[in-house]
């Protein structure tokens, strides 16, 4: 089987690049070309049925991905079948199973089962999860209980998996040296850190990269290449550990793209605000323009109950700057596992930050939307502006709950409201 990237260099349309070419309002031959160099991927395992497949990358929207999952504290299927309810009613272009509680692979299933976006997992999470139920660490895994997860994973249907292979031990060495304040913060990260440590050994997806490529090719899954060294405060952004890492994550970009693999890169975490372009000319840079993943990013490390909002002011600067795909944290982030209410919240969020990202970058049609909304507000047509809201459900919501006197208008200015005046005093034939 031919994976997306590989039929784009023989000159082949796909179904996935049809559909994503007429989302985005590209020319087929274009979008081809960019999916061709990698500068796109089409994250859509053939495995995953139902799946409306969704570009990420070079010239298109800014997507925007949920995280979702149960923990060892909490963990209800029913609240699982909520929350993925819940970021798909919102908007998200993406959702992540990070499941950590429970039956993960029955959680997994009713996930993809009900999903019509791409799904992503982060396998060693799983891997992990299997060592503990049988009285193991993380530190005692294999090689081989690794790339099982994988593998299995890959045959389920799973569109892109976070790999952390540039935790290296070089890597790690340089975080010794660093002197980090968070040291690190990735789960995934973590448990491959002490791996190492532990086993005085190389990381094994580092180390059998190719095998991770072989798998990954069998099924056309995207590999988004974690970044396991990522800063978990302002004070540790932009170090010799994260830069270090990200140079790893272009080289296996350039040898994933020569096997037929398509990848995305994650990036940072915590940085300040006058970083956050930095970071994203770094990552084009060393990772050829690759399709760019960024979590938040957060630009204050004191925003607790607050941290979407946080998320969604380094989102919108990191998408005008060039970042492809935000994922979004919620007002839980930092605090507890996120319930229905918070995922919704969360991606509508991110979703405002994306949109301000695409309009920066010069895109029509986001453009247009926003011009379509100030026309409906002069015209004081509120049924097209609750149709051209982000979140029209919110609006709508608010709206009713405390009804104007005079439908026209609403309880903010009532009758002075300033639009009205203008219309009837300033234009009193109507507005040419």
């Amino acid at each position: 089987m031919a994976t997306q990237i590989e039929l784009a260099r023989q000159g082949r349309i796909t179904p996935a690049m049809a559909q994503v070419a007429q989302d985005e309002g590209l020319e087929l031959e274009v979008l081809r070309s960019r999916v061709a160099a990698g500068l796109v991927a089409i994250p859509a395992n053939p495995g995953h049925e139902g799946l409306k497949p969704c570009g990420v990358g070079q010239g298109l929207r800014v997507k925007v991905n949920a995280n979702l999952g149960s923990s060892p504290d909490r963990c209800d299927p029913a609240e699982e079948a909520a929350k993925l309810k819940a970021a798909l009613e919102a908007g998200a272009d993406a959702v992540m199973d990070l499941s950590t509680g429970g039956d993960l692979k029955a959680l997994r299933r009713q996930v993809l089962d009900n999903c019509t976006v791409a799904v992503g997992t982060v396998p060693i999470y799983q891997a992990a999860v299997n060592a503990a139920a049988q009285d193991r660490g993380v530190v005692d895994l294999t090689a081989d209980d690794i790339f099982s997860v994988i593998e299995e994973q890959a045959r389920e249907g799973v569109d892109f998996m976070t790999v952390h292979c540039g935790v290296t031990r070089h890597a790690l060495e340089r975080l010794r040296t660093e002197g980090r304040v968070t040291d690190i913060v990735s789960r995934g990260g973590a448990f491959l850190a002490c791996w190492i440590i532990a086993n005085q050994a190389e990381n094994p997806l580092y180390e059998q990269f190719d095998r991770l490529l072989e798998i990954a090719r069998a099924h056309d899954v995207t590999l988004s290449l974690g970044d396991g060294l990522r800063p978990g405060c302002l004070a540790d952004a932009t170090d010799r550990a994260q830069i270090s890492e990200l140079i790893t994550l272009g080289e296996l970009t350039q040898r994933a793209w020569d096997a037929g693999v398509q990848v995305m890169i994650e990036g940072p975490g915590h940085v300040p605000l006058d970083q956050v372009q930095a970071n994203i000319q770094l990552q084009k840079r060393l990772c050829h323009n690759a399709p760019f993943y960024v979590l938040g990013p957060l630009v204050t490390d004191v925003a607790a109950g607050h941290d979407h909002v946080a998320c969604a002011i380094g989102g919108a600067l990191a998408g005008w700057a060039g970042a492809d795909f935000l994922c979004y944290v919620t007002p839980s982030e930092h605090l507890a596992l996120p319930g229905p209410d918070e995922v919704y919240e969360g991606v509508v969020v991110t979703r405002i930050a994306a949109h301000a990202a695409d309009i920066a970058r010069g895109r029509p049609a986001s453009i247009a939307r926003d011009r379509a909304m100030a026309d409906a507000r002069r015209r004081m047509d509120w049924e097209a502006m609750f149709s051209l809201c982000l979140d029209p459900q919110t609006a709508r919501a608010i709206r009713q709950k405390t009804p104007p006197a005079e439908s026209e208008v609403c309880t903010m200015c009532g009758k002075f409201c300033a639009m009205r005046l203008i219309r009837d005093y300033f234009h009193p034939g109507g507005r040419k």
